[in-house]
């Protein structure tokens, strides 16, 4: 069947994968707004409660948001402490060298473009990471887990996705992922394709049969073109 539809995970596929080391991170955020031991007390409430919330997400599908983290760890998000947090990610949000002209690529053959990301973040931080980086107007729907009950591989998100992009029927779309339960299993499990972008650091799950693997973003041009 023709491709209506390409679809893509957001870390780890539109941005290249990143190993973060999140004690650290939260450390260099909390450490300019609070005194030294409270800094690191906040510090490491913040990573204590992103653990539990990715963890609970994992057991039951159900998302979660910013708010509900720094509910969670009994910490203020001021502005100044979000800005900080947003400075120290932007290095890991960088999009693909490749995203661009395959972008572009897909719109010029009518193909609708769209995003499905697993996230604590609002829609406005990922929409000013792709207007940053030129690719927003390239984009013709997205959905976050952030605004939605579900996250992957549940089948809600991925028609929520549908959605957003205008299709309905899931063989004509392709999802793009770094994740085999989640992006590969989960897009196959409700009828669409699914393509593996494979990361060493990402579990794997070996009912997971990707329809394609690629190296890099710039690989899935010569996939569509077979299939279409």
């Amino acid at each position: 069947m023709a491709v209506d539809a390409v679809i893509f995970d957001w870390g780890g596929t539109l941005t290249p994968w990143h190993t973060i080391d999140a004690a650290e991170l939260w450390g260099r955020i909390c450490e300019p707004h609070f005194a030294a031991a409270e800094a690191a007390a906040h510090a490491a409430a913040l990573l204590a409660a992103e653990d539990e919330l990715w963890r609970a997400g994992s057991a039951d599908r159900h998302s979660a948001t910013m708010s509900q983290l720094f509910d969670l760890a009994g910490v203020t998000p001021t502005d100044a402490l979000l800005a900080s947090y947003t400075r120290a990610w932007e290095p890991h949000t960088l999009t693909d060298p490749d995203a661009p002209e395959l972008l572009g690529y897909l719109r010029d053959r009518g193909i609708k473009i769209g995003v499905l990301s697993n996230t604590l973040w609002p829609r406005s931080w990922h929409e000013q990471v792709f207007r940053r980086d030129g690719v927003l107007d390239l984009i013709d729907g997205a959905v976050y887990s952030s605004e939605i009950e579900w996250t992957k591989p549940h089948p809600e998100a991925f028609l929520a996705a549908m959605r957003a992009v205008g299709v309905t029927d899931p063989a004509g779309c392709v999802f793009v992922g770094d994740r085999p339960y989640d992006d590969v299993h989960g897009a196959q499990r409700l009828g669409m394709r699914a393509v593996l972008v494979p990361n060493s650091d990402v579990p794997p799950f070996d009912s997971a049969v990707p329809d394609a693997v690629i190296g890099r973003l710039a690989d899935l041009r010569g996939h569509i073109e077979a299939w279409q």
